[in-house]
Order: C-alpha cells, then structure tokens, then sequence
C-alpha cells in the first residue's frame, strides 16, 4: 500500500521505530532513513552552537503531509515524516523520514526529495542559539 503514514509535526522527541513501523510492508524491498540532528557547528557561527528553537506556522503539518504526497507521485513509496519543534539540544533529532518502497532506487530518491524540499518550503523556522548566548533566526531555505 502507497501513502503517507505519518506527516507530523511535534513538540515531542521523534521515534525512529515508529516510523520505521509506520512503513512496513510486505511489498516493500527498500526501505531508507534520514535523521536530522542538531550539531555543535554552523558555518555562520561564530561560537559553537549549543541549541535550535524551531517554531512553525499551524498549517506546517499540512504542508508537510504535502510535501510527502508529492515526493511520492505516481509511486509506490510509502512515507513515514516527522519534523520536531521546541529547543532541542545537540544531538536531538529535528527530522525523522522513512521511506519504503518495491526497490532501493525510488526509496532514495523519494528521501532525498522530502528533505530538500522540506528545507525549501516547509513553513518552520529556527533559532540558532550559540555558546556565548548569540541567537541568530534561519527560515525557510536555511
């Protein structure tokens, strides 16, 4: 069965399994991840980051179940997607995506599309938040 499985967005941590849960299927012989952690670095940084405050717009779920429907297409991928939202430290997980497809050729390139275009449209946005206690805001795009 194709689809979106999930398409959320969370002001709690992200399960991996449950995810990877949510597209298991007997015709599925693919099935690829992307976790999106928050790191201690950006380049605009002039200190080391210690934190993201993610915030997004109330229709951002929405948007999100679009952007999966539209990775998938006339496909036969199954999608699982999770953005988190709140200040989550180093090493928290902001995006989870599990994709299952037929074959391995369509389960990446349907991963690979949600999070681009995720990064591209998806209406969140976050505050960078540095060890000297410098903030800077990155929107859609960043």
């Amino acid at each position: 069965m194709t689809g979106v499985r999930i398409a959320r967005i969370s002001g709690e941590p992200l399960d991996i399994a449950a995810h990877l849960a949510a597209v298991d299927d007997p015709t599925a012989g693919a099935v690829t991840t992307f976790v999106g952690r928050v790191r201690d670095h950006d380049p605009d940084a002039a200190t080391p980051v210690v934190a993201l405050e993610y915030s997004s717009h109330p229709d951002a779920e929405t948007v999100l179940r679009g952007i999966a429907a539209t990775a998938i297409g006339e496909g036969r991928a199954i999608v699982a997607v999770s953005h988190r939202t709140g200040r989550l430290d180093v090493g928290d997980i902001a995006v989870v995506i599990a994709v299952a497809s037929p074959h391995r050729a369509e389960a990446f390139e349907v991963c690979r599309d949600v999070i681009e275009t995720i990064k591209r449209e998806l209406p969140v946005w976050k505050r960078q938040v540095e060890a000297d206690g410098t903030t800077a805001w990155k929107g859609i795009g960043g």
